[in-house]
């Protein structure tokens, strides 16, 4: 058979026609992708924030029982006691209180050969923090 004969025509068109349904059907698979692209990138983007959201509740959840836990100990009047002697140097009434001076000026507040505080009370230091934030 010559090379132009009518056996090479049908085939010619039948892969024209091939190629048209594959140049069609890749049309039509991307335009799936991209209509699926941004609704994937939303379900992901919302996953991340629900893991992000969930790690905070438990943040959240341990600081309330850290709280709560808190203000379990600041009901009890022991426990209020021993932090007022303890932070602001109180003495219960009848009590005899002592500082005791090691030279070092560490510890407490050091009193001068007179009686009198070497170091301002915890007030005075308050009193003093106010009117330096007031400026």
């Amino acid at each position: 058979m010559p090379p132009g004969s009518s056996d090479e025509a049908p085939r010619e068109s039948s892969r024209a026609h091939l190629t048209s349904r594959a140049a069609i059907l890749a049309v039509v698979m991307c335009a799936i992708a991209l209509s699926l692209a941004y609704p994937v990138r939303e379900y992901i983007a919302q996953r991340r924030e629900i893991s992000s959201l969930r790690q905070q509740e438990r943040a959240n959840q341990r600081l309330v029982e850290e709280f709560s836990l808190r203000e379990k100990r600041l009901g009890d009047e022991a426990y209020i006691k021993r932090e007022a002697r303890r932070r602001l140097g109180y003495c219960m009434p009848g009590e005899k209180c002592y500082v005791v001076l090691d030279g070092t000026g560490s510890g407490g507040a050091a009193l001068a050969q007179g009686g009198t505080r070497l170091t301002a009370p915890w007030y005075v230091t308050l009193w003093q923090s106010v009117g330096a934030a007031g400026k």
